[in-house]
């Protein structure tokens, strides 16, 4: 599973992992937002995707359940930076909108910002190559990769 996408003027874009962020990310107050469990699914056909958060709810397992992604409890940024280096040889794309989220947008080989109903961080918004508007934005870029294509030509 991958993503391999030509961009004119600029280097392939080659992707095999999808890291991402729970709450204030994929999901507000603890809950999915609306109209992303199809779009989690339709990803996890095309990118091993995983879900990393410091579960503040404790709702992350249940919320997740039966969308083929898997989810791992952390409990500070650098440990999702950590998760980046270790894969990072595969071609990581990493969304987050939070500052524990900044090393691993930095690191990753494509960093996305998300705008949401949480907020997001200034930083985290610098350290990305690119900011969506918000999570259904984010995601299929990597489900319509030209969205991609047009982002990041020079």
């Amino acid at each position: 599973m991958s993503l391999d996408i030509a961009i004119p003027g600029a280097p392939r874009l080659q992707l095999q992992h999808l890291l991402l962020d729970f709450n204030g990310t994929l999901a507000c107050d603890g809950r999915l937002i609306d109209g992303l469990a199809t779009r989690l699914g339709e990803l996890a056909a095309v990118l091993e995707v995983q879900v990393l958060t410091g579960d503040t709810y404790g709702t992350v397992a249940q919320a997740l359940a039966g969308l083929g992604v898997r989810h791992r409890v952390v409990q500070t940024g650098a440990d999702k930076a950590a998760c980046v280096q270790a894969l990072r040889t595969a071609g990581v794309a990493a969304v987050g909108n939070g500052r524990n989220d900044v090393d691993m947008l930095r690191l990753a080989t494509l960093g996305v910002a998300v705008l949401g109903p949480e907020c997001s961080h200034a930083q985290t918004l610098a350290a990305a190559h690119l900011v969506a508007p918000d999570i259904g934005a984010a995601l299929d870029l990597f489900l319509h990769p030209a969205r991609l294509v047009a982002a990041l030509r020079p």
